[in-house]
């Protein structure tokens, strides 16, 4: 059997994902991260997108982060994530709806709105539907 590692993905209110795996890929901040077993200890900041956990050759989970960190140690990777959530818990409806609100606050322009924020929220509700999007193609 090939060397594998213990993976735990969790939020502040849940636990997301546990389980063994053969290979991370994490959406670091300055690029993808690619991880097996036996890497040398890290921790990265994450930003949002996909992270791609391959268990065996064709199986892969799949679970959209909002951004967080990833910390990795030789036999386990651990990520903390803001949000996270598998395309099956994902309400494509609502996921529209936030980006049209987030949008929105980003065009509204009045002094009430904080910007930065409004434009961070945007890009991650684009980057959750972008990610959607191709769940639904495979």
């Amino acid at each position: 059997m090939s060397a594998s590692m213990n993976v735990l993905v969790a939020t502040a209110e849940r636990e997301v994902y546990r389980g063994k795996c053969t290979f991370l890929v994490a959406p670091g901040v300055a690029g993808e991260l690619g991880i097996m077993p036996k890497h040398s200890p890290l921790i990265a900041q994450l930003c949002a997108g996909e992270l791609r956990i391959t268990k065996g050759v064709d199986e892969v989970d799949e679970v959209f982060v909002s951004g967080g960190f990833v910390e990795v140690q030789p036999d386990m990777i651990t990520v903390l994530a803001d949000s996270a959530e598998r395309a099956s818990d994902v309400d494509e409806a609502q996921a529209v709806e936030a980006q049209r609100k987030a949008r929105e606050l980003v065009e509204s322009k009045d002094g009430e709105t904080d910007l930065a924020r409004a434009e961070a929220e945007l890009a991650i509700t684009v980057a959750r539907l972008d990610w959607l999007k191709k769940k639904k193609k495979h």
